[in-house]
């Protein structure tokens, strides 16, 4: 079964634990949701360190022009979707949301059995800057041995989220549902996340044809004939949720788009690692709906919200192949910078992964107008970059 139904059957086992089992039992669970939640705070510096750090190491040998643009359209292109979802969100969501706001910061009234603390190994920006410091610093003195060990512990990390977090995660989001039920707050928080879901895929596909249109602009290509021609890769990405697994077919539709060889063979793949337009779109828009479904925070402000998404773009680039890859990776701005606790964590990660496969589309069909843009800036140095 895939991940998306199993975390439904975790949400509706959730509901129904919650809203007739004892006390006692919902402590139980409880205790388990602190436990798994510090456990995933102690490894978003991990993934950050070594997914970041590794990933600037492997892009060294490719350096040169093709990489500054790509890199810089990718990230320009996730901060101005991120901005467009924020400004949506703030419009929309406390609209939907209306004076019932709150609901899901209700469900503290349960205290654990036991408290575990399990401290991570750095803060956010700590693990941030090391690994910046690490990953240039590899391409700069072509050390074989550090970049063997940023490789190998991104293996190792990702065999953790592939292995040990993903496959509880469904348990997890259910203990966070069975705590909202027993305290009356959950049917309010599925209203709110039904609307939002919608939204944001909505929001998905504005974004997308905002970038085939620039993209356009700058070919002289008609921009829907341009997207129609991506719809493979958006329908592989659909049923794939992998944006690297995707990366096959994004290339022959951008091929076929006439984007040349050269830059579709190279500037694909990279887009496939760091271009998460759509994973920012959903991220901004589900952290504005949870920080309003909970009276611990407020609705965010754009001095709140612009540094977050300047952030959020660059720690896309340490998002994991995986599902669920790029919540994961964001964990930690989401608690550092917006102040989100375990409960609106759980909650992050339920409304993302909800969607997923929708953002993995967007994600890869806007690597297409990512490449038609390059492909016409560098022109035919584009067929000796691959």
């Amino acid at each position: 079964m895939k991940l998306i139904g199993k975390l439904v059957i975790g949400i509706i086992s959730g509901i129904i634990i919650g809203l007739f089992v004892s006390e006692a039992i919902i402590r139980v669970i409880v205790t388990f949701k602190e436990v798994f939640g510090q456990f995933l705070g102690f490894s978003i510096p991990l993934i950050i360190i070594f997914f970041i750090a590794s990933g600037i190491a492997s892009f060294g040998k490719q350096s040169g022009k093709m990489l500054g643009l790509t890199g810089g359209l990718a990230y320009v292109s996730s901060v101005i979707a991120g901005t467009m979802a924020f400004i949506v969100a703030l419009i929309i969501i406390p609209k939907l949301v209306g004076n019932g706001g709150g609901s899901a910061e209700e469900a503290a009234g349960f205290e654990p059995l036991f408290e575990l603390t399990i401290e991570p190994i750095a803060d956010v920006m700590t693990a941030l800057i090391l690994s910046f410091v690490f990953g240039i610093g590899v391409t700069r003195i072509k050390s074989p041995t550090l970049r063997s060990f940023f490789d190998e512990g991104k293996a190792i990390i990702e065999k953790l989220i592939w292995k040990v977090i993903i496959p509880i995660l469904p348990f997890y989001i259910a203990s966070i549902f069975a705590e909202l039920a027993a305290d009356g707050a959950v049917f309010k928080t599925l209203q709110t996340f039904g609307l939002v879901l919608v939204m944001a895929i909505v929001m998905h596909w504005v974004w997308l044809i905002i970038l085939y249109v620039i993209a356009g602009s700058f070919t002289g290509k008609n921009p829907f004939t341009a997207l129609k021609t991506m719809l493979p890769a958006y329908f592989t990405g659909l049923g794939t949720m992998s944006s690297a697994a995707t990366i096959p077919v994004t290339v022959r539709s951008a091929k076929n788009n006439k984007v040349s060889d050269g830059i579709a063979d190279s500037a694909v793949p990279l887009c496939a690692t760091i271009h998460l337009s759509g994973s920012t779109i959903t991220l901004v828009t589900c952290s504005v709906a949870v920080m309003m479904l909970q009276n611990g925070l407020s609705l965010p402000t754009f001095g709140t919200m612009m540094p977050f998404i300047f952030m959020l773009g660059i720690i896309m680039i340490a998002a994991p192949g995986v599902p669920g890859g790029a919540v994961m990776a964001a964990l930690g701005l989401l608690g550092s910078m917006l102040g989100f606790d375990e409960t609106a964590l759980g909650l992050m990660i339920a409304l993302y992964m909800a969607q997923d496969s929708f953002g993995t589309a967007t994600n890869v069909t806007g690597d297409g107008a990512i490449a038609l843009i390059v492909d016409k800036l560098i022109g035919n140095q584009g067929d000796h970059a691959a």
